[in-house]
Order: structure tokens, then C-alpha cells, then sequence
């Protein structure tokens, strides 16, 4: 599935949230999809643990 494809179902998603639940239903249909895109990048392994606690400032262990 495409990327424009996931985009436009959690736009969707988030409309329906707005429009039925109001801006309460909406901030909650937002906040828990990223908790569940952030979930799924470290599935994927794209993100680690350590990336969050990590200071900016020293690269050298970056890879």
C-alpha cells in the first residue's frame, strides 16, 4: 500500500473523528495514530529506543 494511499485513510479517519466526536474525539484519533506509527516503526526497525534518549550533540556513535 502506498504511502498516499495510508494518508488519505488517516486523513479520513481523523475527519470522521472531527465531524461525529468533535475536537476532543479528534485530538484522540490523532494522538493515539502516532503513538501506533511510532509503534510500527520500531516493529520495523526503522527506530530504536535509544534514538529518543540520545543527546544531538555527539554524532560519533551515530550510524
Amino acid at each position: 500500500m502506498s504511502m498516499a494511499v495510508v494518508g488519505m485513510v488517516a486523513g479520513m479517519a481523523l475527519a470522521f473523528a472531527g465531524y461525529f466526536g468533535g475536537f476532543g474525539a479528534f485530538l484522540l484519533v490523532a494522538a493515539l495514530g502516532a503513538v501506533g506509527f511510532i509503534a510500527g516503526r520500531f516493529l520495523d526497525g526503522d527506530l530504536e529506543p535509544g534514538d529518543f534518549f540520545r543527546s544531538r550533540g555527539r554524532d560519533e556513535r551515530r550510524r
